[in-house]
């Protein structure tokens, strides 16, 4: 416990799943975190319910003026190094059947949110010293399936999105760290909105468990523990690498 003592991480898409796992941990230990999302009842409810070290900002990670609001108000609470890029979305499609307009939305969550949680982080860490930043990317960007046109490309471009930002940071000396994680299928919320995109949502998970070698799909602690320790001074000499917590999947 307290590894994140008088420390302030942003965390989006925090509102549910494994992006409140993660605040949750954080506040435990002992980070002043603020939790962004486009679901305002929930994360209202999960800022309630951690108290006075947690706020929660109405989010939508594609809108650049809210990252400078959201940016402005972790600095504002002081010490701010740390930032998750966590919020995303999978719209599933073959390149036959994905429409534009789906393509679209899907890069505008799961990259350019990304993009510009990076931007406007970097820009404020330099100023203080330097902190770290963990992008949530996925198995999905290294390993290709026919029905996840979107999710595939936009996954894969936010691992090598991380590793020009962790190149740059190194180089420039910000002492700003940025690495990815890849998690396998996890047991959240949004996988029971992929699943409902399907006829046979059971047979579907059934697949999902048969693709993981180690056996069944992750819980929501195997990756916030990653989380942690990256984000932890354990992890300071870490930085642009894609830490794989998939089960065995992309083997």
């Amino acid at each position: 416990m307290g590894k994140l003592e008088g420390r302030t991480a942003v965390v989006t898409g925090g509102a549910s799943g494994l992006g409140a796992a993660m605040v949750t941990r954080f506040v435990e230990e002992g980070a002043r975190v603020v939790a962004t999302d486009i679901d305002r009842e929930r994360g209202e409810v999960l800022a309630a319910e951690l108290g006075a070290n947690c706020t929660f900002i109405e989010h939508d990670v594609a809108d650049e003026e809210g990252w400078a609001r959201v940016i402005a108000t972790a600095s504002g609470f002081g010490n701010f190094d740390v930032l998750v890029n966590n919020a995303g979305i999978t719209i599933m499609g073959s390149i036959e059947s994905l429409t534009l307009a789906d393509w679209q939305k899907t890069m505008d969550v799961d990259l350019v949110g990304v993009f510009l949680g990076c931007k406007y982080a970097v820009a404020a860490m330099k100023e203080t010293g330097g902190g770290s930043i963990v992008n949530i990317s996925s198995a999905a960007g290294l390993r290709a399936s026919a029905d996840l046109t979107a999710y595939n490309t936009a996954k894969a471009a936010v691992t090598m999105l991380t590793q020009s930002v962790a190149l740059h940071c190194g180089r420039a000396g910000y002492g700003i760290r940025c690495n990815s994680v890849h998690p396998g299928v996890i047991r959240t919320p949004i996988l029971d909105k992929v699943m409902a995109q399907v006829e046979d949502g059971e047979g579907m998970m059934a697949g999902f468990v048969a693709q993981h070698p180690i056996g069944h799909i992750g819980e929501t602690d195997d990756i916030v523990n990653v989380v942690l320790y990256l984000t932890s001074p354990e992890a300071r000499f870490a930085t642009g690498a894609p830490f794989i917590v998939d089960g065995g999947l992309s083997l």
